[in-house]
């Protein structure tokens, strides 16, 4: 047997024997995988799949995983790209009364003064902004999705809970109101055949920025989730990209729109709203929370299970849980976490993540470097036992396990090789 990163041995799965695992769907690509993490993905689907199903017949819980999009399937991040290509394409509406406090209820007065000086102006309510001529414009809308920031150093978005919520995540679908969700779709398409069509580690002129111009899907990551259907086992996408954007990407790796869960947007008069569905029945209404961490585990727990209110909040009895999870980053933590079978991880050397996949409180932690360009070594160790959690109020504070001690720092031990 092969070690697992942490220096632990997968276990086989339940009790299936030889001739049983034979007919277990198996992962084809399971020779790219770093360590032992295939066998213990394969352990998941054997333990899980249809091949163990009594008679044949599936669970009353049909079981489920649940995977992030950016960085996770794919390689680069669609809401960058979409924005990108909406930027250069004059894709991005003058917001109702030029008042860019109407693209998220968490908008600064210095962030909403800032647009409106370098946008304002440019076009009337609802109609495109020339943001493929006007940089200033550009540059002020650019610097908000990379910074957070205006493009003199202010905050724009302040007072969200950092738990459920990343407004400048949610404010890329909130500045495409005004379109319907197939026009959106559509914008989406063009952003992603652009993408797909730019050779790896090409660029773009964004404004007067240059800017990722490619993505590709991991094939790694397109088997293990045709394995997964293959096994009975739904795959779903949860996406801090607006969902009408992973509406376009997930039929790539076999994932119908029906099994896309991302940022939503109400709907009024056909058309986007700046405004968000809700999940949790949290009281200061449906702005409040979007697939982000415990957001995403709301989620989840809502559309996947049928959970109301503020139990869906919470993490579910090990039987509903999914079998596997996969992410890369602090938005994916409890949505990983809740894994019952495996938690799949691509080491893009996010703190709070890195601390409990290298803990492996549970020994079923398959961490992997990204299949393309992976990082390489971080230096140091990962801050677990002082700063890499971040609370509701955004304090930093340690990482603490299921018991509540706190898990110690951690070394980078998963990682690609330095490129000559």
């Amino acid at each position: 047997m092969t070690a697992t990163p942490s220096g632990t041995v997968a276990s086989p799965a339940g009790d299936l024997n030889t001739s049983d695992k034979k007919r277990c769907p198996q992962l084809e690509l399971a020779a790219n995988w770093s360590g032992d993490n295939a066998r213990l993905i394969q352990d998941a689907i054997d333990k899980y799949g249809r091949c163990s199903w009594k008679a044949g017949n599936p669970p009353q819980v049909r079981p489920y995983a649940v995977f992030d999009w950016d960085n996770t399937v794919i390689k680069n991040d669609i809401s960058d790209q979409t924005i990108f290509w909406a930027l250069r394409n004059d894709k991005i509406l003058q917001p109702p009364g030029r008042n860019w406090h109407n693209t998220s209820r968490y908008m600064t007065v210095q962030g909403a003064v800032a647009l409106r000086r370098a946008c304002g102006s440019l076009a009337k309510p609802g109609k495109p902004l020339p943001t493929s001529t006007n940089l200033r414009c550009a540059d002020e809308i650019l610097s908000v999705r990379k910074t957070q920031k205006t493009t003199d150093g202010k905050a724009v978005f302040y007072g969200e809970n950092q738990r459920y919520m990343q407004a400048m995540y949610a404010w890329v679908g909130q500045i495409m109101q005004g379109y319907t969700p197939a026009q959106l779709r559509a914008i989406a398409a063009e952003a992603r055949d652009a993408a797909l069509s730019a050779p790896i580690g090409a660029t773009q002129e964004v404004g007067s920025s240059t800017e990722t111009a490619w993505i590709r899907y991991y094939p790694e990551m397109n088997d293990l989730i045709r394995t997964l259907k293959r096994a009975g086992i739904e795959p779903w996408i949860v996406s801090a990209s607006p969902k009408e954007f992973a509406d376009v990407w997930g039929p790539g790796v076999g994932v119908d729109s029906a099994h896309t869960i991302g940022i939503s947007q109400v709907v009024r008069n056909g058309k986007l709203t700046g405004h968000l569905k809700g999940c949790g029945g949290l009281p200061d209404g449906s702005d409040a929370i979007m697939p982000y961490i415990d957001g995403k585990r709301c989620f989840i727990n809502q559309t996947i299970l049928g959970v109301k209110g503020a139990r869906a909040l919470r993490p579910m009895p090990t039987s509903l849980r999914p079998v596997l999870a996969g992410g890369d980053a602090t938005t994916d933590v409890s949505m990983v976490l809740d894994a019952k079978g495996v938690h799949v991880v691509l080491n893009r050397n996010k703190a709070e993540l890195m601390c409990r996949a290298y803990d492996n409180a549970d020994k079923r932690w398959a961490v992997n470097p990204m299949f393309i360009e992976p990082l390489p070594k971080m230096e140091g160790t990962y801050p677990c036992s002082t700063t890499a959690f971040t609370d509701a109020a955004g304090n930093p504070g340690p990482v603490r396990r299921a018991n509540g001690s706190i898990i110690p720092d951690q070394e980078d031990t998963v990682f690609g090789l330095t490129q000559p």
